[in-house]
């Protein structure tokens, strides 16, 4: 894991932090993925249904199940953050909460109990999701306000999910971020840093409605009042 300064002071630059980087790289398909991409299949998956997690690969995932790949990804939260006992964390976009879950398992081979909460637009991923977990996680549209008071949460997380919304509606949900958040906050969207990079995303994205280059994110995120954490998904 990356040494970071935790500061949230000074140029929003100095808070890109990849906490992701223990993920394996997934195997991608791009020529295959853009042959079979059109309008319907882009419909379909941005229903966020049994065809995105679980359907064939050129609508989604092609299988979201869980093999324990997110426990270093927890571990490495966990460190960063400097979690305490007790602490109160949101995953919005927690999809079948597979990231909650290792927090939880994590934090508890720590001798640490966290407080966790899921939200997701998908009523069939929160369905299929690990049965340790499901009572924690609740349906919600980050389109929409969130459903918390000010200030409700320690840290807030949002992996892989903002993107999915168009520009004004991405700007509200990032104010909502830093409004349910009385400390920290950490995001994950999708960008890339070269036209040649730029071109394989676009070949690949079915459900981005907003992407750009990290300028353009830093930019909305000034806009927004963001003052969280943040990294790129680069597709390469």
């Amino acid at each position: 894991m990356e040494s970071v300064a935790r500061s949230k002071k000074g140029d929003i630059r100095s808070r890109e932090v990849n906490l992701l980087s223990s993920l394996p790289k997934p195997k991608r398909n791009i020529q295959k993925r853009l042959d079979a991409k059109d309008p319907e299949i882009i419909k379909i998956a941005r229903q966020f249904g049994q065809m995105y997690w679980d359907g064939p690969r050129e609508y989604g995932y092609g299988g979201y199940k869980y093999d324990g790949r997110w426990k270093p990804v927890a571990h490495d939260i966990i460190a960063f953050f400097e979690l305490k006992e007790g602490t109160k964390i949101l995953d919005i976009g927690c999809g079948k909460g597979f990231l909650l879950h290792d927090l939880v398992v994590e934090g508890k081979a720590m001798g640490k109990n966290f407080n966790v909460c899921g939200m997701d637009i998908s009523a069939y991923a929160i369905e299929h999701s690990l049965p340790e977990i499901k009572d924690r996680l609740r349906l919600g549209d980050a389109r929409e306000k969130l459903p918390f008071e000010d200030k409700s949460f320690d840290l807030v997380l949002s992996i892989n999910t903002l993107h999915n919304l168009t520009r004004p509606l991405l700007a509200k949900a990032l104010s909502e971020i830093e409004r349910v958040s009385c400390g920290d906050s950490y995001i994950v969207v999708d960008s890339y840093h070269t036209p040649e990079q730029k071109e394989i995303f676009e070949s690949w994205v079915l459900t981005a409605e907003f992407y750009g280059y990290p300028d353009e994110w830093l930019a909305l995120f000034k806009e927004a009042g963001y003052k969280g954490f943040y990294s790129w998904t680069i597709i390469e």
